[in-house]
């Protein structure tokens, strides 16, 4: 054992290692230089890029449709003839009542749905009946007391008009007597006294008499009015928060789709409650690269096609081009399309709609301006 121990520390194993390392490496730069090389691009990837270039003049770009010389092509998507309208409701609550379906051709005004609306109605009883109670005051006032209410307040005056004369013939008979000593001075007192309550009597009579007579006065009438306004003024608040629980249809127009059912909530944050068109007449919205807006006119013959029907094509005229560029509305799926580029919306108007739905995809073609 201690001779085997010996012999291996009598071995240089410095340069032993350092040409062991040295091999190692030489074979596996070997090994790399034989191998295939597996990172270079693939034909087909070094194809798409190419794509991402620019076409040289007079060469077609190979990512927009192809179209005939003389015609601008874009993609687009159908759509009602003013636009579609997405409608909400303006509070949130339970749906009690949807009052349409999809499909149906509603009129402007007309009831779509309700929202439960129980407590709102009770307020708008409530403000109704407050608002009589003011009107029969207001009449009351205006139209003062009654034929028999003025009869009596007559009555009443005459009879203190009597009164008075009797206590005042009386006075002047006492004081003649009491002059010629045949009354006492208590008596002439009492006849003074009674002849002055009848006097005061009469006046308080007659002045409520005329009230009677002459009717309210002018602040009592102007109380009244001022009760009524007030009153018609929460009527019609109540009567404005029950008409927000009812949506009505802005304009004429086919129910495109409904996002809700009774019973569900609604609230007007989220997705709108229904989509509303008037599909009468329909037009597409094209994207039109902004390479191609120099050719474009309003009233410019135009085609569309969609790919439900193949090659045939939906004949119309320009009737809108839009005064601001911006970015694609219609995304298709090709992988090498740009998103980048910017566009210009024109509006097609179409001939014929039959077949045609309202969010269909298109591919519009429009005749260049002079050529």
């Amino acid at each position: 054992m201690s001779t085997v121990v010996s012999k291996l520390r009598s071995i240089p194993w410095k340069p032993a290692l350092a040409a062991l390392a040295f091999v190692s490496l030489t074979v596996s730069v070997a090994r790399v230089v034989q191998q295939p090389a597996t990172n270079r691009p693939r034909v087909a990837d070094v194809r798409a890029a190419e794509r991402e270039l620019a076409p040289r003049a007079g060469q077609q770009d190979s990512r927009a449709p192809a179209v005939a010389a003389g015609w601008i092509a874009g993609n687009g998507i159908i759509e009602p003839a003013d636009r579609e309208v997405r409608l909400a409701v303006s509070t949130a609550g339970r749906v009690a009542t949807i009052a349409v379906r999809e499909g149906q051709f509603v009129h402007r005004g007309d009831l779509l749905l309700e929202l439960d609306s129980a407590v709102e109605r009770a307020s708008l009883a409530a403000a109704e009946g407050d608002l009589l109670v003011s009107r029969a005051e207001l009449t009351r006032s205006l139209r003062g007391n009654r034929r028999e209410d003025r009869d009596a307040a007559d009555a009443d005056l005459a009879a203190a008009r009597t009164r008075a004369a009797l206590s005042a013939t009386q006075l002047t008979r006492i004081t003649s007597l009491h002059a010629s000593a045949n009354a006492t001075r208590d008596e002439l007192d009492r006849a003074e006294s009674q002849a002055s309550i009848d006097r005061a009597s009469l006046a308080q009579v007659e002045a409520r008499r005329n009230a009677t007579v002459r009717g309210s006065r002018a602040e009592d009438i102007a109380v009244a009015s001022a009760r009524v306004r007030a009153a018609e003024a929460r009527r019609d608040q109540a009567r404005a928060q029950l008409d927000r629980l009812a949506l009505r249809a802005p304009c004429d127009g086919e129910v495109l789709q409904l996002k809700l059912r009774a019973g569900e909530y609604a609230s007007p944050a989220g997705d709108p409650a229904l989509i509303l068109g008037d599909t009468r007449s329909l037009r597409a919205r094209i994207d039109v690269d902004e390479r191609e807006y120099a050719g474009v006119r309003v009233g410019a013959e135009a085609a569309v096609t969609v790919d439900a029907f193949g090659d045939r094509r939906f004949n119309g005229r320009v009737v809108e081009v839009a005064r601001r560029f911006g970015r694609r509305n219609v995304r298709t799926d090709d992988p090498a399309e740009r998103v980048d580029t910017k566009i210009i919306e024109v509006v097609v108007s179409l001939d014929e709609r039959e077949g045609l739905v309202a969010g269909q995809r298109a591919l519009g073609h429009i005749r260049a301006a002079g050529r």
